[in-house]
Parts: structure tokens; sequence; C-alpha cells
């Protein structure tokens, strides 16, 4: 079971988002097509003229190579080998490899790509929707992903490795196994989770084979496929934009113009694009290249290459260049058959920043999909709600404005002064009319008075609202607890806690539940009832 509410009344999603689920004029020219059933038709055409044979070719020998040593479901090798064919496309997500997934919209982005794909082949039957999940194996924000939370507990990893985090060897996570054990329940969900972590952590010997064990085990029933971009035969299809971006630095010039337009409409910008948008990677190495006069330096070591060199170095190893945040998204579209990208809001937000660069480089912009947001609601907690005769929606609110909010529902006498105030401004414009009529200086002293009075009855509002709130403190103590429950840390449910709290309690039905009520096109906040 599950409610909805607008984005716009959650308070906790930009501008930018906000005008773009509404469709603001003013944000038309940074996107492509807007995310509706029918504008779809449009973007299979434009990327089915667009996307070869040979990079179809490419990309499922790439994804069959990574599957080697994957128990990948009937469903999963299906959609890997539908990818050959001109009528199959992809709707993607990406997520960092957050150890044992990190926050829970991990499974909210997941299951928003399945959710579409099916959508998607029951409008189009004549067309085959795979959903994707990127692994952005080639990040190296280590601290970003090192932990998780569970039950208000932070579960770290610590390593002293370096460069590309899909590279990292799993040494220390048999620990950390060990200190989040003793944390679960005796549930066979528990249980579950243990094995999932060991296999996961404990028998792969990366973090990316990690993960793309995790995500295949969740859901390789619903087809999923998992696509690790760190690859050479993938890369190698984008050379040619590699070759574009050490040459003529193209990205820069556009993605700053975009991102100027973006401010000039008031929106913050996410992204600022270097001069040359590219890591180099090595063993050990993920670091920028900077060109410097007649020469690309490799930041932070001695590496240096001529023009010549770079060149040669590209043709010869593709794989040790790695698109930075400005990249990723052109290198995704130009290997994937893709139609649309399922982000959260920061993700959208730099997005909206590169389309005039795809379109210098002649490359079909994806339609960008709000990934569904939602807030799950135990049964237990759900009662508190019905006791508590509180609207849902009302605990989105910061907590100062919720508390005064109920005190005024609430109570029995009326802590609103506005009709005193009303009236206190009736009583002080006749003032200014006698003053008008009599001496024109005294019109600044029926002022002074009038905002006198003003303060006076707020001081005195403020002064039987707090009065209010001491005389109902138990029951406002149980309205924040129930919020700082279902908000931890005053933000977000979906951005704190791990899915592994929740599937202890409901296991597999939890990723069933999700699933069934997620709904990608409604661009709603979801609220379910578990």
């Amino acid at each position: 079971m599950a409610d909805c509410i607008a984005y716009r009344n959650t308070n906790y999603f930009s501008d930018l988002m906000l005008d773009y689920l509404e469709e603001k004029e003013n944000l038309r020219k940074f996107y492509g097509q807007f995310p509706k059933l029918e504008n779809f038709k449009t973007q299979i055409e434009q990327k089915k003229s667009s996307f070869s044979t040979e990079q179809r070719k490419v990309l499922v020998q790439a994804l069959q190579q990574q599957y080697q040593s994957v128990e990948a479901s009937a469903l999963t090798q299906e959609n890997i080998t539908a990818l050959a064919e001109q009528n199959t496309f992809t709707v993607t997500t990406g997520h960092q490899l957050n150890l044992f997934t990190g926050p829970l919209y991990f499974l909210y982005k997941i299951i928003s790509a399945i959710n579409l794909a099916e959508e998607l082949k029951a409008n189009y039957p004549d067309h085959h929707f795979v959903p994707v999940y990127w692994m952005a194996s080639e990040d190296h924000d280590f601290e970003e992903i090192n932990y998780f939370n569970f039950k208000d507990q932070k579960v770290q990893w610590s390593s002293n490795q370096a460069g590309a985090v899909g590279k990292f060897n799993t040494d220390g996570l048999a620990e950390v196994l060990k200190e989040f054990k003793p944390h679960l329940n005796d549930s066979d969900a528990a249980e579950e989770l243990v094995h999932l972590f060991e296999k996961a952590y404990v028998k792969h010997n990366t973090l990316t084979e990690a993960t793309r064990y995790i995500a295949n085990q969740l859901f390789a029933e619903y087809g999923l496929v998992i696509v690790d971009g760190d690859d050479q035969d993938l890369k190698t299809l984008f050379k040619p934009f590699v070759k574009e971006e050490l040459l003529q630095q193209t990205s820069s010039e556009k993605v700053a113009s975009s991102a100027e337009q973006l401010a000039a409409e008031g929106y913050k910008v996410q992204v600022n694009p270097r001069e040359i948008n590219l890591f180099y990677l090595a063993e050990g190495i993920r670091e920028r290249i900077i060109k410097e006069e007649d020469f690309y330096i490799v930041h932070e070591t001695d590496l240096r290459f001529t023009e010549a060199e770079i060149l040669e170095e590209l043709e010869n190893h593709p794989e040790r260049f790695s698109p930075n945040v400005i990249m990723r998204p052109l290198y995704q579209e130009v290997i994937l058959p893709n139609l649309c990208y399922i982000g959260g809001g920061g993700e959208m937000a730099y997005w909206f920043e590169l389309k005039d660069y795809f379109e210098s480089q002649q490359v079909p912009f994806p339609i960008l999909l709000l990934r569904n947001s939602a807030l799950l609601v135990s049964a237990k907690q759900k009662k508190k709600v019905e006791n508590l005769e509180v609207n849902v929606e009302d605990l989105f609110l910061k907590q100062s404005d919720l508390r005064t909010k109920r005190t005024q529902e609430i109570s029995e006498i009326d802590i609103d002064f506005s009709t005193q105030k009303q009236h206190l401004e009736q009583q002080f414009k006749d003032l200014y009319q006698l003053a008008e009529k009599t001496d024109k200086s005294f019109v600044g002293a029926v002022a002074a008075q009038e905002q006198k009075q003003i303060n006076g009855l707020q001081h005195l509002e403020k002064r039987l609202l707090k009065a209010q709130k001491r005389k109902l403190k138990d029951e406002l103590e149980r309205l924040t607890n129930l919020q700082d429950q279902l908000f931890p840390k005053q933000s977000l449910q979906e951005r704190n806690r791990n899915f592994s709290e929740f599937y202890e309690i409901y296991g597999k039905e939890l990723i069933q539940q999700l699933k069934q009520e997620l709904k990608p096109l409604q661009q709603e906040f979801s609220i379910i009832y578990l």
C-alpha cells in the first residue's frame, strides 16, 4: 500500500528539479525529450539511427566477457544477447560502489530502471528494453563509499589503497562482516544478509566483482544487466571522443557556457568543467590529465607525453583513459543503445549542463528521469501516525515548523493572532488618515507606534506558543520521536538508511513490494506502508 505526495511538498528537492518536473519553459533548452511515455517514440528513432551494429557487437562481447564468472539468470542472459538486435534499447541508472550498496536509494534507482523497461515493453511491444545498472568502478572517492549505516551505527571499511575504487581488493572486509553481524537479528532474512555480504566481499577479489555479485543476487530475476565501464573493448569505442577531447577540449567550452546559462536562470551549478575532462588510469593511479604548453602531464606523477605520444598511448591502451563526471555520460551513451538515464537530483543537475556538448559530438541526448524516491513506513510507525492523528505530509516539515503547526492544531486556545493583527492594522489606517489631514510629521510617529504594537503582539504570540508547547510536551515528543525515526538526522530516510535494516525484517518481500509500488513515470514521492 502506498500514498504519494508532490515533490514540491516534501521540502527536500532543489528548485531546479521542481521546475524540471513542472516543465518550466526556462529549462527547455537544457534537455531533450521530457520523460513521458509518448516521447519515447522519438527517442527510439533517434537512437536507432545513430547506434551501429558494430557498437552493439562490441557491447555484447564485452558484457559476455564481464559475465563469465557470474551466475546470471536466464532473463539477464537473454537481455545481453538481445542487445545485438536493432530493436533493443536500454534504460540506465548508475551508482557508486558503496559498501553493501550504501544508502537505501540504491534499490530505488535500479527498480526505477526495471519498472520503466517493463512499462516501455508494454507500450512498445515491437521493441525490447533492457534495464542497466552502470557501476561507477572508475571513481576514486573512497571516503564516500567505504561505509553504510545500520540502526544508527556506522559500519566502515578502512583501506590504504589508491586509484580507481573498482580495482580495490577486498582485504579487511571479513573483519567488517564480524563487526556488522552482531547488530543483526536472528531471522532467516538476517542470515541471508550475512551470506550475501560474505559471498560478495569475502569470496570476491575486487570491489567491482563484489558489487556486481550483490546487484545480480538482488535483481537478476528481473533481467538487470550490470555494466562495468572500466573495460578495454568498450573504451575502444570511445577513442574518437577521447582524441577530440585531448586535441580540441570541446567539452570545457560547451559545458562552461551551459553552466553560465543555468546560473543566469538562478540555479546552482553542480559541476564546473576542467580544460581536459579525462583521468589517466594505472596501477594505484587515477589522476587528471593536464595540458602544459606542448605536453600532456598526469597530475601528481612524473608521467608526461607529447601530443604524438599521448595519441599513441590512446591507440594502444584506451583502457588507461577514464572520463570524469563531465565526460562519463557521453561515454555511457556512446557504448549503450540508451534511451533514458535515471538519476537523483544531484546527478540530473549536472546532466543539464551537457546537452550542447552532446550535440557537438553528434550523440543523442537521453531522456532524463528523476529516480523514484520513497519513505518506508512500518506497521508500527503507521499505527503511531494514526494514533497521533497527524497527516504524513506534515512529517516532511522542518521539526520546529512541525512542532508549531501541531501545537496550533491541538491547543485548546487560539494561538494565531492574525485577527488581532488585522484589527490593529485597520486602526492604524484610520490614524494614518488623521495624520495626513493634520500634521504630516505625525505620520512617522504613527508608523513607529504601529510597529511597536505589532512587535508586541508577535512577542505575546511567541510567548503563548512557547507556553502551549510546554503544556503539550508529551504529545510533541511522541511526534518528534516518530519524525526522527522516519527522517534520521532530519534528512530523507533513503539518504541515510541501508537496505539491510529493512531486509532483515521483510526479506525478499521488501524488493517485491518496492517493485510493485514504485512507478517511475508518475513523478511523485512515494510513501510505502510495509
